[in-house]
């Protein structure tokens, strides 16, 4: 079955993350977009507190379950850490 990968990181992470993915044959394409994180305020800088929101970059990677654990190291490995993800069922895709 597939899933979907979705992985949160700061901006100063986007590089490093995109050329890891770029360099794995088994991702063969993903998404990424800026997106804003709220919450957790102790986390945060004043600005960030401020205007409630801190600046974030997410992926989306559509892959076959049994890739993720891999990924998920081969992440923890050479990009490091400040990766928050999540991993969803994907019930169906494709290309029209």
């Amino acid at each position: 079955m597939n899933v979907l990968l979705v992985l949160n990181i700061t901006p100063e992470l986007e590089e490093e993350l995109v050329d890891y993915l770029l360099s794995c044959e088994k991702v063969g394409g993903f998404t990424s977009y800026p997106v804003h994180g709220h919450g957790e305020q102790g986390r945060l800088s004043i600005a960030e507190q401020v205007s409630g929101r801190r600046k974030r970059v997410q992926f989306e990677i559509l892959l076959p379950e049994q890739q993720v654990d891999n990924l998920i190291a081969g992440l923890a490995e050479e990009v490091g850490k400040g990766i928050h993800y999540w991993q969803l069922s994907v019930a169906c895709s494709g290309h029209l």
